[in-house]
């Protein structure tokens, strides 16, 4: 036979694949579905107030793990006992009608007493088809997958109630997930967690939003990012801060620029590093710039846009020797970019910036990463020479 599949939405809730299988020998044929999305945070249960034939035609997507029941007649579908179907209210009962009807013969063969008890049941569960009386009928999925029409959408369904829960161990061990009963840390949370802070915008001193995030380069270390975006007058920075502690030694890194590609490079340059380029006599002191997470080009434009602005070389302060001079620097700064061969310096005391190894983890012919013992003045910059980090506890006693 042939199983065709098709990706679709269904309105006000997500995404299902529906599978349809046909066989032209026997014409035999079956349809399922399975959810395109991933299993949801929490458990949803749907109850229903059946009251006319019109809510017999609801839609319903019915989950593998998920559990039907009816508790006028104490009728119970039980998770894993159907595949994933798309069908309706009406539809639930026909399957569970089809499914009993299924073994009957043999039951009247063995076993009539039970034959006939199931009969009576059958008809009792047609009966509901007509809704000659009211009746619930509940759908519980622990996945968050499953769904009941709700046909007012988006308004309020009197008739419907759905309701939210948290998974238990035993829900979550039936979907094959692995709940730790201890507390979740709240320091994994704010790994995963974009936080947002109230801040003014450094342009126009509007009310602004800051939203920081910790993020893992590979093969370095953890760095804070922050990003800022001004709604007011569309002013936007980032800046990226350190995750971890100054390193024991500084690190000094030198790539060799000797094809565009290069220019894809990612860069972390922390606060207490700086930028040289020996062949255009260029260098970049710590502070400027502030803290960068960007590419190899785009902290070449962010230089560039350094030196564009320097109130020296505009307006009635500039002079032409400094306005040429401007120029040839940034006709240079552009050949950088992959047409000519040159050197690319970072030298960071702190040792906390770095320079992506393409190579990855083999070593990068064209960069080299060196370490070395900082200087006094370099931790004094630092502020290393006058922090205790031990023994300051017995000294600070004997003066309370």
């Amino acid at each position: 036979g042939v199983t065709r599949l098709l990706l679709t939405r269904i309105p006000f809730f997500r995404e299902i694949i529906v599978s349809s299988f046909a066989c032209d020998s026997c014409s035999w044929s079956n349809t399922e579905i399975q959810s395109a999305g991933r299993i949801q945070e929490q458990g949803v249960r749907y109850t229903l107030a059946v009251t006319s034939r019109q809510d017999m035609n609801r839609e319903v997507v019915k989950t593998d793990c998920a559990t039907a029941r009816i508790p006028e007649l104490d009728f119970e579908i039980p998770a894993f006992t159907q595949k994933g179907v798309l069908t309706t209210i009406e539809g639930i009962i026909d399957r569970a009608v089809a499914g009993l009807e299924q073994d009957q013969p043999v039951r009247r063969a063995t076993d009539e007493e039970v034959a006939n008890k199931i009969e009576d049941f059958i008809g009792k569960l047609k009966q509901l088809k007509e809704v000659q009386s009211p009746f619930t009928f509940i759908l519980d999925d622990p996945s968050g997958n499953s769904f009941v029409e709700n046909p007012h959408a988006p308004q309020r369904d009197e008739a419907l109630a759905v309701t939210r829960y948290r998974r238990s161990l035993e829900q979550a061990a039936l979907l094959g997930l692995e709940l730790d009963e201890k507390p979740a840390d709240s320091t994994e949370d704010l790994r995963n967690e974009v936080l947002q802070f109230n801040t003014n915008c450094p342009e126009c001193n509007a009310p602004a939003s800051t939203n920081m995030k910790l993020v893992q380069i590979p093969h370095f270390k953890e760095v804070i990012i922050m990003a800022t975006n001004c709604d007011s007058c569309g002013h936007r920075t980032n800046e990226v801060k350190s995750g971890g502690a100054i390193e024991p030694q500084g690190t000094r890194i030198t790539l060799r620029i000797t094809d565009p590609s290069d220019m894809t490079r990612d860069i972390l340059k922390s606060e207490t590093c700086s930028v040289e380029i020996p062949e255009l006599e260029f260098e970049l002191g710590m502070g400027a710039l502030g803290g960068k997470f960007t590419t190899l080009e785009g902290l070449l434009k962010d230089i560039r846009e350094l030196v564009e602005r320097n109130p020296f070389t505009l307006g009635d302060s500039s002079t032409p020797s400094k306005t040429e001079k401007l120029q040839e620097f940034i006709g240079k700064l552009q050949e950088v970019k992959g047409k000519t061969s040159a050197h690319f310096i970072m030298d960071d005391p702190a040792g906390n910036s770095y320079l992506q190894n393409v190579y990855a983890p083999e070593e990068d012919p064209e960069l080299r990463v060196e370490r070395y013992e900082r200087t006094f003045e370099q931790n004094e910059d630092l502020g290393l020479n006058d922090m205790r980090t031990e023994g300051y506890e017995q000294e600070g006693a004997p003066g309370r």
